[in-house]
């Protein structure tokens, strides 16, 4: 480092890092590099000292420096810590950041005399690129830094950015790339994302280690629930220790789940502590101020969902808390670095699992965070609807060579392996709209010039794909106004049809009252009782990993693994072993019993909801044929709980590998769960535009806009590039197939069938899931609490004073 910068560390009483030095030799030497170090260990100083010294040393006009970062309040504050170094040394250096929320006139004078450094996010990218001035404003770029690397790959935003640099390593060839990740699952993987395929090999970076962080499981006094997500038991504890501690960050799963924690702790507040909310579907405006209350150090605690997970540097966080089990190892270390976001000192946790499996669950990562071993999938290869914008988003730049384009998309590392007969059906579809759509003209949106390039067909085709780029689908939301004064947020439009004027809800930290709907606006007053309903958004279910899925497994297969676990738990599994036996770790327990006049058959498969409600529609579909009668079914993470007419006893024909035949087929094409995956295909796609100009279409129109089209799809060419990548998704963010057949696969001839007289200890926590997707309304609490007493009664006679409590208790579990 210069003179001028050893200084100021110096000054600043810092000692660089040794990755943060060889970052800086590595760009230096024109390679491109992935870091990996633990949260507060400066990864984005790392990424930014090589921009920084060169700019300092050969001052320049220019865009120099791009950073891209997943979440746009991660670039502002990126923007907002390169001012002290800039400041302090009296750089020329000019830093602005760009994303959705950038004023339009600052957005076009970006363009016009661009900033040395601009931090940014992947839309923002692809927005830039598809100006005709792409090349003036790239071609002097020199560095490309992308923060949080591993949440971007393996996801659509990352397909889309991955294109993105294909088509900057083109219009600036010697722009190095710099990769920052706090935790890497498949190390190679991102390197080859971060440099492209068949591209020179990226310099790997480790970060020294910081301290291990102290990760505890809470134990309440409150008896540990049989079932339900919230951890609502916990609250009194939970509270305790946001009130011992400085600064506390509480993430939970679900949105819905965090509105009713905020609520029940401002209830108990006596000590009027500034405690906020904080998810993606409040109003902008009230994250800003969270996150700026956060930074000044004004607040005592924040419930926030994943809109939280992601490194904004507060350095003040004394705790994470996480209610529920966290699903994945990696995405709790992601949580867990939220808290002292300091190198030097160890992060502190509290878990708090919200039933007696997620106890399971919570130990299971706790060993994992010990052992460092991540979890998650390898990125799958690239979705050809994110091809289909990109190649749109490429015209509107400049009008292309299939051939050229195609050499370009390939050294885009998801694309890599991408058919010539796949990228030329993408350009025929974005074309002509393909067979079944070639008749309308709105689906034509290329045509060739003179020299046989691809062209837009028309400036219009330009407008809307620069209104609807990227691949963040939006929910189909409605806003929520507070009378004719300020807006809160958005809830779902679903949610919203099922309310009738004077209905309450939970929703900003509130309970609200509907009133009426005006245009595409949802009205409410503040409520002053009533029983609450509470928003419920969709996908707000994190599944649960392979890697943790296998360490549960493997916990209740030794009772030696249980020293660790709290009394009631150990009990509950000793139960178990003794009125039936404990799932094996690499086989399938099955369980089947009668209780009233149905049979009930469980199975302990421990591969998560999604993988679970597959496997519970292709089992009763086989059932049925079987003569069983199949009355229904309930999935959780961890079992499988189907009820029905007669007892199933051929467990290897019930679970044979041909489940995934015909049945798999024919129940995909009658479910709505296609139709779901195919509108969000088809927006990203730029098939259905979310936005036109002058107006924004409303859930319901794009429903009916997307099962039109689907419809004439499926008809007429059910080969289509869109149904293709529809089932591709569908199969893989949906259902979970892969994770179905790999079982079907390991538990084959390894089935242990155990047919009970009556329920078992273990099925007692599905049982009672059973009982909350059939019970609905006001009496669910009493009705619940009576038939936990009485499971508890059937199952362990022997914990009679656990079943006796359990009515007691009831009041206060979740639902």
């Amino acid at each position: 480092m210069p003179p001028l910068f050893t200084g100021w560390f110096r000054q600043r009483g810092w000692q660089p890092h040794a990755h943060q030095l060889e970052v800086l030799e590595a760009v230096q030497a024109g390679h491109d590099v992935l870091l990996t170090a633990p949260t507060g260990g400066g990864k984005t100083l790392s990424g930014f000292l090589p921009s920084l010294i060169e700019l300092a040393e050969r001052p320049r006009e220019g865009l120099h420096t791009l950073y891209i970062s997943p979440l746009k309040a991660l670039a502002v504050d990126i923007h907002r810590n390169l001012e002290t170094p800039i400041a302090e040394m009296r750089l020329s250096i000019r830093h602005e950041t760009r994303t959705g929320d950038t004023p339009h006139a600052k957005r076009e004078r970006q363009r016009r005399r661009p900033p040395n450094l601009l931090m940014t996010t992947p839309e923002s990218l692809a927005l830039l690129l598809s100006y005709n001035d792409a090349g003036r404003l790239f071609r002097p770029l020199r560095t490309i830094v992308i923060d949080e690397i591993h949440s971007v790959v393996g996801t659509k935003r990352g397909d889309l950015l991955s294109l993105g640099l294909a088509r900057l390593r083109r219009l600036s060839p010697h722009s190095r790339r710099i990769g920052l990740s706090a935790t890497a699952a498949h190390p190679d993987a991102l390197a080859e994302w971060l440099g492209g395929f068949d591209a020179a090999p990226v310099h790997r970076v480790i970060g020294r280690p910081g301290p291990a962080p102290k990760v505890e499981i809470l134990q309440p006094e409150a008896r540990i629930p049989w079932s339900g997500h919230m951890g609502m038991h916990a609250l009194p504890e939970i509270y305790d220790r946001i009130r011992r501690a400085g600064t506390t960050i509480v993430f939970v799963n679900t949105r819905a789940q965090a509105e009713l924690v905020f609520q029940a702790l401002w209830r108990m507040n006596e000590d009027d502590l500034p405690i906020a909310l904080h998810h993606g579907s409040l109003a902008v405006e009230q994250r800003r101020k969270v996150e700026a209350a956060m930074a000044a150090g004004k607040l005592r605690a924040v419930v926030a969902t994943s809109s939280l997970d992601l490194g904004i540097d507060w350095g003040a966080v004394d705790l994470v808390m996480q209610i529920g089990a966290p699903k994945g190892v990696s995405r709790l270390l992601q949580r867990i670095g939220r808290a002292n976001h300091r190198f030097d000192q160890a992060s502190e946790a509290v878990l708090v699992p919200a039933n007696r499996f997620e106890v399971l669950e919570c130990r299971a990562a706790v060993d994992g965070v010990r052992e460092m071993t991540l979890d998650g999938d390898p990125p799958p290869p690239g979705g050809l609807d994110v091809l289909a914008q990109h190649v749109l988003g490429m015209a509107c730049s400049a009008p292309f060579d299939a051939d050229d384009l195609f050499e370009e998309v390939c050294t885009a590392a998801p694309y890599a392996r991408l058919a010539r007969s796949d990228f030329d059906a993408v350009v025929d579809f974005v074309a002509t709209g393909g067979y079944a759509l070639g008749s309308y003209d709105r689906f034509k949106r290329l045509k060739r010039d003179d020299a046989g390039r691809w062209k837009v067909s028309g400036p219009q085709v330009t407008r809307l794909y620069r209104m609807n780029v990227g691949t963040i689908v939006e929910m189909m939301t409605l806003k929520v106004q507070l009378g004719r004064g300020r807006m809160l947020g958005e809830v779902e439009e679903y949610f919203v049809n099922a309310l009738t004027p004077g209905d309450t809800f939970i929703f900003a930290g509130r309970l609200l009252r509907f009133e009426r709907m005006r245009d595409n606006t949802v009205v409410v007053s503040l409520g002053d009782g009533g029983e609450p309903k509470v928003p419920a958004y969709a996908g707000g279910k994190l599944p649960l990993t392979t890697h943790l899925a296998d360490r549960v497994r493997a916990m209740l297969a030794e009772p030696k693994n249980w020293r660790n676990l709290p009394p009631p738990v150990t009990e509950w599994l000793s139960l178990q072993r003794w009125r039936s036996v404990l799932p094996k770790k690499g086989g399938l327990l099955v369980e089947t019993f009668p209780r009233g006049n149905k049979v009930y058959l469980v199975a302990y498969c421990f591969e998560g909801r999604n993988a679970h409600q597959t496997l519970g529609m292709l089992l009763t579909k086989r059932m049925e044929r079987m003569g069983l009668h199949p009355l229904g079914f309930v999935a959780t993470d961890y079992v499988l709980g189907i009820w029905g007419l007669e007892r199933a006893t051929d467990m290897d024909a019930l679970f044979d590998e041909d489940l995934l035949g015909d049945d798999l087929e024919e129940w995909m094409d009658e479910s709505s769960m296609l139709r779901r995956a195919f509108r969000k295909v088809a927006t990203i796609a730029g098939v259905i535009e979310q936005r036109h100009p002058g107006l924004e279409k409303s859930g319901r129109q794009m429903v009916f806009s997307a099962d039109l089209i689907y419809d004439v799809l499926r008809r007429h060419e059910p080969d289509h590039i869109l149904l293709r990548a529809t089932r591709r998704d569908a199969a893989r963010e949906l259902i979970d197939i892969g994770r179905v057949g790999a079982m079907l696969r390991r538990i084959k001839g390894k089935i242990v069938h155990k047919s009970l007289d009556q329920v078992s200890p273990l099925a007692v926590p599905v049982l009672l899931e059973i009982g909350r997707e059939q019970v609905k309304g006001g009496a669910i609490d009493a009705l619940l609490a009576e038939a936990e007493e009485d499971l508890l009664e059937e199952a362990m006679p022997e914990l009679s004073d656990d079943a006796s409590a359990a009515k007691a208790s009831q009041s206060r579990l979740p639902l």
